[in-house]
């Protein structure tokens, strides 16, 4: 009885790992399967997203088409060209509205100029605090005729001293 049950322990043993390789193999195989998946599951998420984007732009691209076709006719706007952009900063404010009545003056760029080491400090500043004059109050603003304020955007556009009075009427 000895060997044969010396042989029933090497086949239970033989038993026990085949069924461990088993074990192991079927784990193997299901860990490919999820990675799988996952990598399936990541493409999902991307074409989604790819499609989403694309949805988006095409309706932006139909949105665009339709605001062309409404600026052309309804509103008559046109795209810009070439010779409404300026160079500079002085072009564009060359632009800029004529001041009121009551208006500051404009804001001037400082020039520097060289200052002599040897001047005394109390020379350099003499222009600036030697020049004090009293402040004039502004005077009062008068009433406007209704009948003068434009009646189209053109009119009003296209004057922008009466846009000024139209406004302060306005906002009385």
């Amino acid at each position: 009885m000895a060997p044969s049950s010396r042989f029933r322990q090497i086949g239970w043993a033989l038993l026990l790992g085949a069924c461990f390789a088993a074990l192991l193999a079927l784990t193997f195989q299901v860990n490919a399967v999820k990675s799988d998946v996952r990598l399936v599951e990541r493409q999902i998420i991307a074409a989604e997203r790819s499609k989403l984007m694309l949805e988006t732009e095409f309706q932006t691209r139909a949105s665009q088409h339709q605001l062309a076709d409404w600026n052309a006719v309804e509103f008559g706007y046109a795209a810009p060209r070439a010779d409404q952009y300026v160079e500079h900063e002085r072009q564009l404010a060359v632009l800029g509205t004529p001041r009121g009545h009551d208006a500051p003056e404009p804001i001037r760029v400082a020039a520097a100029h060289s200052v002599d080491v040897a001047e005394p400090r109390d020379d350099m500043f003499a222009a600036l605090l030697g020049d004090d004059r009293p402040v004039v109050p502004a005077p009062e603003r008068v009433a406007v005729d209704s009948t003068r304020v434009a009646s189209s955007l053109a009119q009003r556009l296209s004057g922008p001293s009466r846009t000024a009075l139209a406004a302060a009427d306005v906002t009385r």
